[in-house]
C-alpha cells in the first residue's frame, strides 16, 4: 500500500501573498481608526480592540495547527502499529 506523503507546506509565493494581505488589512484598519472623527479615548479603545483581535487570531491559529499536528502524529503512530502487526502475522503458522 502506498501512501501520499504530507505536503511540505505553503509555497513562498503563498506565504508572501498572505503576509502582504495581512499587513495591508491591518494598515487599512489602523488608518481608519486613526482618521475616525471621534474623541481620542474612543480611538484608543478601538485600537486596543483591534490589537486584541489580531493577537487572539494568532493564538487561535497556533492552537488549531498544534491540534492538527498532534492528530497527524497519533494517526501515523497508529498506522505504524497496524502495519507492524500485519507484517508479523502469519496465518499459516502452527502454534
Amino acid at each position: 500500500m502506498t501512501t501520499t506523503p504530507p505536503s511540505s507546506g505553503p509555497t513562498p509565493a503563498f506565504f508572501a501573498q498572505a503576509a502582504i494581505s495581512f499587513g495591508l488589512s491591518l494598515l487599512a484598519v489602523a488608518i481608519g481608526v486613526a482618521l475616525l472623527p471621534v474623541d481620542p479615548w474612543i480611538r484608543a479603545f478601538l485600537a486596543v480592540g483591534m490589537l486584541y483581535a489580531v493577537t487572539s487570531t494568532f493564538t487561535l491559529a497556533k492552537v488549531v495547527r498544534d491540534r492538527q499536528e498532534d492528530s497527524a502524529l497519533a494517526h501515523r503512530v497508529d498506522r505504524a502499529r497496524v502495519d507492524k502487526l500485519i507484517a508479523e502475522h502469519d496465518p499459516f503458522r502452527v502454534d
